[in-house]
């Protein structure tokens, strides 16, 4: 049979990497290919060439047999094309439908395109809102955006990077209906993704890719975890150990947080009670756009509107301080979008360290030059970040390693608080290990950490305490070990009562953590 998609010799050099190094693969009509490899292994580089976002240096490119040049996306989807980029390529002023109609035949109407995007969002389980502006989206729902385009250009080829990164269990299921029967009537897939059950689970074929070379093509349903992991980064992930430990005094407090959404699209938070203890992880799960955003600007300083004394760190009132105000007492976060929030994208990673932490500025405002590369030099080597070195713009950064560098820059500042979102959103499996073995030192430490996260795999491996967000509201606290994926799933949907209250832990020792332990001050 004629590949769909067949790749020789494909080679990509930037100044200080050579990206891809001789890749050649074969994709057959009606497959699902994965293509795996650690952050930093030219996947993304390759996906691009395909799309035509990127021109190689060398190598050949067939597709339906005959030799083709992709000049652009444009030629890409005219060939048959489509993508979904890991780091999404939407306008943020334009609403969802007009964003999908951008990349559409321009006979097609836009009251024709909302149709279809409904019919299609309903069709696959995947739900959005045609009208929504890009802006008031959060990350799940924007990528939802992103597959409904792709599927609606019925493409011969879909790419689709890390696709279920920050999707509930009950979305993937319905995504891999949708990819199967796809791939039932002749549509072929590329499959990127760092998830081993997924791609055992899901694709025919898998290609590993190391250092931009092809090191071995596996069909993935006869391979465990650990064989795909030696093939991937030559060793399997370590082990987490996560001790159960009794938690200290009080250090975040929130009561009766109640803010009305601050849009038409938004979510109201209404009544929203917990706490978090020194030396302990809450895990927030549920559904992207149920007030994971709201919550989140609220906790980090950027939503100022609640009142003093519905958000409580180390007993201080703080609902109406802003970001500085909140680090100075030892509250750090991390956003869930990378560039534009996370990072900068033209500033070098030494830059991007001045976003957050302040000990590298002297009196008057002076920056010490040097002591602002020893620092990003310090987190590159401590996370094991692939980088140029401290210089290297932000925006030149594999997702993964610009995630690890982002992480690593808060957990390093020793925070007596860390709010984290998505904080192992599209890394793979060492890098993903590496980062939750660090989030559980920095608990062990006696951090208190609130880690709001999509992938449910990860909060029962980390956290002690669970909760669910949905629509605005938050359910009882219950122990990771008393929690059941089924029971975490129906509270996705705000299925849950007064009887569901558990005890989830012992009561707080008197008196309330300090939270002065290293802050930075800036």
């Amino acid at each position: 049979m004629t590949p769909r998609l067949e790749l020789s010799g494909i080679s990509k050099q930037y100044p200080s990497v050579r990206a891809n190094d001789g890749v050649s693969l074969a994709v057959q009509p009606g497959a699902i290919h994965a293509v795996l490899g650690e952050n930093g292994a030219g996947k993304s580089t390759l996906m691009k060439i395909i799309y035509g976002a990127v021109q190689p240096d060398a190598g050949q490119m067939r597709f339906n047999g005959q030799a083709v040049r992709v000049a652009s996306p444009a030629a890409a989807r005219r060939l048959g094309i489509a993508m979904v980029f890991q780091h999404f390529s939407l306008f943020d002023t334009l609403t969802a439908a007009e964003n999908v109609w951008l990349g559409l035949e321009r006979s097609t109407t836009l009251a024709d395109v909302s149709r279809r995007i409904g019919e299609v969002a309903h069709s696959y389980g995947l739900d959005i809102d045609p009208a929504r502006p890009v802006h008031t989206l959060s990350v799940g729902e924007r990528q939802r955006v992103e597959i409904v385009r792709a599927l609606l250009a019925e493409p011969q080829l879909l790419i689709l990077d890390e696709p279920t990164s920050v999707l509930t269990p009950q979305a993937v299921d319905k995504l891999f209906a949708t990819l199967r029967r796809l791939a039932a009537a002749g549509t072929s897939i590329l499959y990127i993704s760092h998830k081993l059950d997924e791609i055992r689970a899901l694709c025919h074929r898998c290609t590993v890719m190391r250092a931009g070379k092809v090191t071995g093509e596996v069909d993935p349903t006869r391979e465990s975890n650990a064989s795909l992991s030696r093939l991937m980064i030559g060793a399997e992930p370590p082990e987490l150990r996560r001790e159960q430990r009794r938690p200290g005094a009080t250090v975040l407090e929130v009561r009766g947080l109640a803010l009305a959404r601050q849009d038409h699209f938004g979510v109201d938070l209404d009544g929203i009670d917990f706490e978090v203890r020194a030396g302990e992880i809450l895990g927030v799960a549920g559904v992207s756009g149920n007030g994971q955003q709201e919550l989140l600007a609220a906790l980090s300083g950027e939503d100022r509107r609640a009142p003093p004394a519905s958000i409580r760190l180390a007993g201080r009132p703080l609902g109406d301080q802003g970001p500085r105000a909140r680090r100075r007492l030892g509250l750090h976060f991390v956003p869930e979008e990378r560039l534009g929030r996370g990072a900068v994208p033209e500033m070098s990673l030494a830059q991007n360290t001045l976003l957050t932490r302040g000990e590298t500025v002297r009196r008057g405002g002076w920056i010490a030059g040097g002591a602002v590369q020893a620092l990003a030099r310090r987190l590159i080597e401590r996370f094991q970040v692939k980088a140029a070195g401290p210089d290297a713009a932000a925006r030149s950064l594999s997702g993964g390693n610009l995630q690890k560098f982002i992480v690593g820059r808060e957990i390093d500042a020793r925070p007596a608080l860390l709010v984290v979102a998505q904080p192992t959103w599209g890394v793979d499996v060492g890098a993903a290990a590496l980062i939750r073995g660090e989030l559980l030192a920095l608990r062990d430490a006696g951090c208190a950490l609130v880690v709001v996260s999509e992938e449910l795999d990860e909060l029962f491996e980390i956290a002690d305490r669970l909760v669910v967000i949905a629509k605005g509201r938050l359910s009882p606290s219950l122990a990771v070990a008393e929690a059941t994926v089924e029971r975490i799933g129906e509270w996705m949907s705000g299925l849950w009562g007064a009887a569901d209250a558990v005890p989830a832990a012992p009561p707080p020792a008197p008196g309330h953590a300090a939270a002065s332990r290293g802050a930075p001050h800036a």
